[in-house]
This record gives structure tokens, C-alpha cells and sequence, in this order.
């Protein structure tokens, strides 16, 4: 939770002023009140995300600003600090609503600071838990425009933003994974858009940085810190700061690294290089890679505590493979953006050309389809827009249908009788056939695997549906 607010109720001027100083120190927006009523005016109007309240006060007691607030915002958790009655107090504030109880007198503000924490993350995952079941229930993306620089329709995508949606809001880290050109920064992007942080996003690459580099990259440096440094530089993570930071390719982080950004995790602080106190930060941590962390800590290539910390919240970014649906939807947008990037006509596609990109396996995923595009819109001077860029940059040419030297190729039919050789037409059905499953039924496809034009392949094609073979060959040459 981003700069959290905490109310306190005490009537006691010291305790209530020794208690805000010390959350005030730590990052907390704090409002005090002297008793009953004005705090329960003050929680109405400011709406804080926790309340320290005694119990003992003039004009209402500390039972009626729990009463209060536990009906009409029952999620807020209400904390008393009181030394009365101690056990029957106790038992009676639990009973209205209270979330726990703290003895008089305070002698270790860490101990308020644990249960505020404690209250904190338990609200945190209350709140997880209703929008997921809101999510389950209804089905449905409550912050579409957040998404809206995502390009889908498959529904593994749709269940991917709904998930986003619940865990955005919390100030836990996000771990991105996925493949190369899959669109994490766009995911980590659409992740501080729903939290509705009001800082801003800031990314960063920390692939290739060493120690030195990711510390002054992130942390900043004073004044003197090193030779050369004869100005303060304030780092990332401040510029960051009320908004969310993302740093990818962490799987590539020296082991000095690792251990800073856990410590930054888990204690939210860091230190400039040539600092000697800590800075805290309020900043959302979305992190990203591409490897496989899991097999990087079985080879102690990354920390495990590093790794189960961030694996609470980790999401995958599918490869483009397993989005075939995604092709035409992505084909379209890459043209349209190609041509008025390039100042040209919007060029009309071959209409098997989507269904062509959806038999590639893209190991470049997105990013290497949007080249691709942005390759043939350029090269395009009219007309249908020409496969021969996409076939070549896909590894293909389209007037060679084979590699394998004609003296290595042996084609052989297996019925009742053993293998034979098959007749010119049974091998032309064959391969037809052959063709046109590994081209899922689209004739252009198919007719580039034969060598032929699609024109031809239909000829064929119209040629054996209106013959009637009385036993149709074996496919398995």
C-alpha cells in the first residue's frame, strides 16, 4: 500500500504526539485527534487507512469510535492503546470490531509498527480475495482502457489482465516472465496504470550493469561518493517515487545486485552509494526476465531467497505461438502503424497471409512480427502486398519447396501387400494431402510446401473432389 494513513484517537497530547512523530519518520501520512468525536469526524473526512484509538476519553469513548467505524467501514482496521482494564477492555473492543490491542505503556514504537504492518497486509489480502471472487464471479475486465496497448483476443490473455487487475493494487513485487518480444514492459505498464499510483512508470534495462552501475542507476550517489561524482544524483527509484518502477532482465543481476534489490523488497529502503543512512521508498517493484529463475537457483546462479520472495505474484507472458488467434488482430495493427509511420497508404494483404504467420513458430514473438511488417510495408510500392519479404524473413523461398537433394528422397506406400512405390497419381494425392494439414486447410500454404502456385493446388484439388477413388492410398509414406 502506497504512502499509507493512519489516524490517531488519544487523548493523551505526549503519547499521541510521540506516536505520530514516529510514523511521520517512516513514511506514514498521520491525523491526530484529542478524543471520540473529533476523531470519528476527522476518519469521515479523510477516510484513513488505520486507526490507533484509546478507549478512556472526554465527549465519546473509544468503544463508540470502534462501534462507528466497524459498521460503516468494516475493513478498516481499528488498533486500541490502552492500559484500563487491560483483559475486559480487551475481550470488548475485539468483540465490537477491534483488529488488536495494545497495552500502556508504549515502550518500543516497533512493536505499534509490526501490528500496523500486520493489519495492513491482512486488509491487503481481504481486498485480494473480494476481487478475485468479484473477477470469478462476473468474468470480466474492469479497466479495459488500461490494456488497450495490448493487442488480443485469446482468452489465456483475458484471464492474464483479470489476474492483473487484483494484484495491481497492492504494493506487493510482480514478477514478469516470458520469452523474448512477448510484451512484458507492456504488462508491467498496464500493471501501474490499474494500481492508479499517482507517481509515475519508470523502466529500466539492468542486463549488462554491473554492481557499481545498477547501484548508482537505481540508488543515486552523493556528492564525493567516488571520483567523478561532483554532483548529487538522485536515482531512479526517487524519480519513481508514488509510482512504479520496472526493472527487466533481473535474471542477468550480479549476486551483489540480488542482495540489494532483496533488501530493497523487503525493507522498502536503500542507500546511495556514499550514504551512511538509508532512504525509504514507496515505489512499486515490477521485475522481469526472460530466463528461467527456477533453473538459475538450482545452478546458484540466483539467490533462492531473492527468487521466493518474488514468486508470489508471478505472471507469464505467453509466446506469440500460443496466440495464433492473435495473428490477423497484430497483422492488422503492425500494417496500420507501419504505414503512417512511414508516411504511406495502408497496404491490403494477401488474404492467406494471417493464416500463413500463424504456421510460424516465432521465436522472436511479437517483436520479430512487428519487423517483419514494418520490413514489407517500406519495401511495398502498390498494389496486394507481397508474401515473398514475409517468406524470406520467415526462413523460406517461395519458389524452393525442397532441400533435400532428389537423390535422398525415397517415397514409399505401407498397405496389406508391405511397402511399394506409389503411382505418380497416389503420390500427388499424398503430398496433397500432407501439405494441406501441415498448412491447416489454407491452399496457400499448402501450394508454397508443394512448389506450386495456389491456383494450380485448387486446380487439383477441384480435380479430386470431382473424382470418386474407390480405395483412398495410405498417407504414410
Amino acid at each position: 500500500m502506497q504512502n499509507p494513513s493512519l489516524l490517531i484517537i488519544e487523548d493523551e497530547q505526549e503519547l499521541r504526539r510521540s506516536v505520530a512523530a514516529y510514523f511521520e519518520d517512516i513514511g506514514y501520512t498521520v491525523f491526530e485527534a484529542g478524543d471520540g468525536k473529533q476523531g470519528l469526524d476527522c476518519f469521515y473526512r479523510e477516510n484513513p487507512d488505520i486507526v490507533f484509538t484509546d478507549l478512556r476519553m472526554p465527549v465519546m469513548d473509544g468503544y463508540g469510535v470502534i462501534e462507528n467505524i466497524a459498521k460503516g467501514s468494516p475493513d478498516t482496521p481499528v488498533i486500541v492503546i490502552s492500559g484500563t482494564g487491560v483483559i475486559k477492555d480487551a475481550i470488548e473492543a475485539m468483540k465490537l470490531g477491534a483488529f488488536d490491542y495494545i497495552v500502556k505503556p508504549v515502550h518500543e514504537m516497533m512493536e505499534l509498527e509490526l501490528v500496523v504492518r500486520k493489519a495492513l497486509e491482512t486488509t491487503t489480502l481481504r481486498n485480494e480475495i473480494a476481487s478475485l471472487k468479484q473477477q470469478l464471479l462476473f468474468g470480466r475486465i474492469t479497466n479495459r482502457d488500461a490494456f488497450s496497448g495490448i493487442i488480443t483476443r485469446t482468452p489465456a490473455m483475458l484471464a492474464l489482465f483479470q489476474y492483473l487487475e487484483v494484484i495491481a493494487p497492492t504494493a506487493q513485487p510482480i514478477l514478469i516472465t516470458g520469452e523474448t518480444g512477448t510484451g512484458k514492459e507492456l504488462l508491467a505498464t498496464a500493471v501501474h496504470t490499474v494500481s492508479g499510483r499517482k507517481g509515475v512508470f519508470v523502466a529500466v534495462n539492468v542486463a549488462g550493469l554491473d554492481d557499481h552501475m545498477f547501484s548508482d542507476t537505481l540508488f543515486g550517489h552523493k556528492r564525493g561518493a567516488f571520483s567523478g561524482a561532483d554532483q548529487v544524483r538522485e536515482g531512479l527509484l526517487a524519480q519513481a517515487r508514488g509510482g512504479t518502477i520496472f526493472l527487466d532482465e533481473i535474471g542477468d543481476l550480479s549476486e551483489s545486485s540480488q542482495i540489494k534489490l532483496l533488501r530493497l523488497l523487503q525493507e522498502s529502503e536503500y542507500y546511495p552509494l556514499g550514504a551512511d543512512f538509508p532512504k525509504k521508498t514507496d515505489a512499486r517493484i515490477v521485475v522481469a526476465t526472460h530466463r528461467n529463475l527456477r533453473s538459475l537457483v538450482d545452478g546458484n546462479a540466483f539467490r533462492h531467497d531473492l527468487y521466493y520472495r518474488l514468486f508470489a505474484n508471478q505472471i507469464v507472458s505467453p509466446p506469440l505461438r500460443e496466440r495464433p488467434d492473435d495473428i490477423s488482430l497484430l497483422l492488422e495493427h503492425f500494417l496500420s502503424e507501419a504505414a503512417a509511420t512511414l508516411g504511406k497508404k495502408k497496404p491490403t494483404p494477401p488474404p492467406e497471409l494471417s493464416a500463413y504467420l500463424a504456421a510460424y513458430s516465432f521465436p522472436g514473438n511479437i517483436r520479430e512480427l512487428k519487423a517483419i511488417v514494418f520490413d514489407a510495408v517500406a519495401r511495398h510500392t502498390g498494389g496486394i502486398l507481397s508474401m515473398d519479404g514475409f517468406i524470406a524473413a520467415m526462413g523460406g523461398k517461395r519458389e524452393e519447396a525442397r532441400a533435400v537433394p532428389l537423390e535422398d528422397a525415397v517415397v514409399v506406400l505401407r498397405d496389406h501387400a508391405g511397402e511399394r512405390v506409389p503411382t505418380l497419381k497416389e503420390a500427388e494425392q499424398v503430398l496433397i494431402a500432407q501439405a494441406m494439414r501441415l498448412g491447416k486447410g489454407n491452399q496457400g500454404i499448402a501450394a508454397h510446401h508443394l512448389g506450386i502456385n495456389r491456383s494450380a493446388l485448387n486446380k487439383k484439388l477441384l480435380k479430386k473432389a470431382s473424382q470418386k477413388p474407390a480405395t483412398p492410398p495410405s498417407e504414410n509414406p
